[in-house]
């Protein structure tokens, strides 16, 4: 299966050229094979990103809108970053097939 178009970061081109498949694969290149846990947290954001038209913008804001939603045993940095290591919200957006958050580095 070929791959969708991608920018030098890894992330999607066209958000709409997400699928379940496409992050398998972006989470494999990252050495993640998704659990309930990761599809959970890749769920929120797609929804997130269908109400507000924009990534969490921060890894703050991220885990402050994970708290939120799903409450304080996932809304914290430390779980995230078990499932998405490095800068969470960026490794999570870009495997939910969503544009980079603004202030990730």
């Amino acid at each position: 299966m070929a791959q969708p178009a991608r920018n030098s970061e890894g992330f999607l081109e066209h958000a709409e050229d997400w699928t379940p498949a496409v992050a398998e694969e972006i989470a494999r290149e990252d050495g993640l094979a998704l659990t309930e846990a990761h599809w959970e947290i890749i769920h929120f954001l797609r929804d997130f990103y269908q109400q507000h038209e924009v990534s969490p913008p921060s890894n703050r804001l991220f885990v402050k809108a994970v708290k939120e939603a799903l409450g304080e045993d996932k809304g914290n940095s430390i779980y995230l970053m078990q499932l998405f290591p490095g800068t969470p919200a960026k490794t999570a957006c870009r495997i939910a097939g969503l544009p980079r958050p603004t202030n990730c580095l």
